[in-house]
């Protein structure tokens, strides 16, 4: 990835990164080489969008109806947050 995220941009998570449930602490988890990262509720709403055939632009619509929040607002966070798992290798975008 070079430069930072655009709504059409199609995030996915690439291999060896998964979404899991913590049985033990009853928490969704992404796991990754090395790395095991704790989400809240909205990590895992947007981390369980991704499907490497949307762009953030119909993610963020999709999260923007079912929350009944305004669509601009969430793409500005979905691309902050990718952004920021992109850094981390555990987003990667086409």
């Amino acid at each position: 990835m070079t430069g930072p995220l655009t709504p059409r941009d199609r995030p996915f998570l690439p291999r060896g990164v998964r979404l899991h449930h913590d049985r033990v602490r009853d928490l969704p988890v992404l796991l990754g080489p090395e790395t095991a990262l704790m989400l809240d509720p909205v990590g895992h709403a947007v981390l369980a969008e991704l499907d490497g055939a949307r762009d953030i632009a119909a993610i963020s619509a999709a999260l923007a109806e079912r929350y009944a929040a305004p669509v601009e607002v969430i793409e500005a966070d979905v691309i902050e947050f990718l952004g920021n798992m992109a850094a981390q290798r555990l987003v990667e975008v086409a």
